[in-house]
C-alpha cells in the first residue's frame, strides 16, 4: 500500500508542472503550442529561447524590413535586387506551401527523412562522428546563413560600412540560391 502511495504521489509531482506549463497556451492548428500573452523572459537569457515564444511570420517580416533597411543604408544600388528576391521568395513559398503541391512536400519530407535514418544509423554504427552527422543532416547552407546574418547584424552595430555591404551581397546570393532551390523542387514530379 504503501509502494502505491509513493508511486501516485511521485507521479503527481512529476505531472503537474506540465499541468501549469500547459496553462496560457493553446494549440495551432500545426500542433504547435502558442502562448496567448507575451514572452516573460528575463534579459539576458539566450536569444534563440526568446524566439521561440514570438510567431515565425512576424520574425520574419521584421527580419526582412531589418534587411531592407541596412540594404537602403550599405547597398542602396541592389535595392530593387533585394525587392525581386524577396518577392519571388515569398511567392515560391506559398506555392510550395499550397495545397497542389503536398504531394512533393511529402515526398521530399520522407527522402529527408530517410537520408535523416541513414545517417543516424551510420552515427550509431560509430561510422561518422556527431559532427559529421550535423553537417551531413543539416548541411551548411541553413547554418551559414544565420551566421552570415549575424555577422552582418555585428557589422552594422560596430557601423563597419564595408564588411556590412559584403555580407549583404553575400546573403543576396543565398537567397537566389535558395530561391533557384525551390524552383527544381517545385518542378520535380
Amino acid at each position: 500500500m504503501k509502494l502505491k502511495m509513493l508511486c501516485l504521489a511521485l507521479g503527481l509531482v512529476l505531472t503537474i508542472p506540465n499541468f501549469a506549463a500547459a496553462n496560457g497556451k493553446v494549440p495551432d492548428t500545426k500542433g504547435e503550442q502558442r502562448e496567448d500573452a507575451p514572452c516573460d523572459c528575463q534579459e539576458g537569457k539566450e536569444h534563440h529561447h526568446h524566439m521561440m515564444h514570438r510567431d515565425w511570420h512576424a520574425h520574419m517580416a521584421e527580419k526582412e524590413q531589418m534587411l531592407l533597411k541596412w540594404v537602403d543604408q550599405y547597398t542602396p544600388d541592389k535595392k530593387g535586387e533585394w525587392t525581386k528576391v524577396l518577392a519571388e521568395k515569398k511567392t515560391l513559398r506559398n506555392e510550395w506551401m499550397s495545397p497542389e503541391n503536398a504531394e512533393k512536400r511529402e515526398r521530399w519530407k520522407k527522402e529527408k527523412m530517410a537520408k535523416m535514418e541513414e545517417l543516424k544509423k551510420q552515427f550509431d554504427e560509430g561510422k561518422i562522428t556527431k559532427e559529421e552527422f550535423i553537417k551531413k543532416a543539416h548541411g551548411e547552407k541553413h547554418l551559414g546563413h544565420w551566421k552570415m546574418f549575424h555577422e552582418l547584424r555585428l557589422a552594422v552595430e560596430k557601423k563597419d560600412d564595408k564588411k556590412a555591404a559584403v555580407l549583404l551581397n553575400q546573403l543576396l546570393d543565398q537567397a537566389k540560391q535558395h530561391n533557384l532551390r525551390i524552383k527544381e523542387m517545385l518542378k520535380k514530379e
